[in-house]
């Protein structure tokens, strides 16, 4: 399987993925949840989710290769901000599930993101 394809399964799958987790954390109650339910770390998943079927329905490899890469070095970022204190932390309530999550999503989303970006170069080369 090719990079750019792998890129393309990838989104195909986290994008509405991302939109469930999102409405899913304003509709489950916060005591039965593992993860944050604060509003704007759903608003956010919302947002991301959107723009990456937005990106799937454009079908541009190089933009959705982007977007996974960009995604995984935001929830790598996410991680480390969670375990260092580092903004927004005051808003998204990170739990060391989101942790565990972001640093394993993280690495995968920037390391597909990445190759299928280099994919993509070589190609028009």
């Amino acid at each position: 399987m090719n990079k750019t394809r792998l890129n393309l399964i990838t989104l195909t799958i986290l994008a509405p993925l991302l939109l469930l987790v999102g409405v899913a954390g304003f509709v489950v109650p916060s005591q039965y949840s593992v993860m944050s339910n604060a509003a704007p770390y759903n608003l956010f998943h919302i947002v991301f989710g959107a723009t990456g079927l937005f990106l799937l329905s454009v079908r541009k490899d190089l933009l959705i290769s982007s977007f996974n890469f960009g995604f995984g070095l935001i929830n790598l970022y996410q991680a480390i901000a969670s375990v260092v204190g580092l903004t927004p932390i005051e808003y998204f309530l990170w739990t060391p599930t989101d942790d565990l999550l972001h640093l394993t999503l993280g690495t995968a989303l920037a390391i597909i993101g990445f190759y299928g970006i280099r994919e993509w170069k070589e190609k028009r080369q």
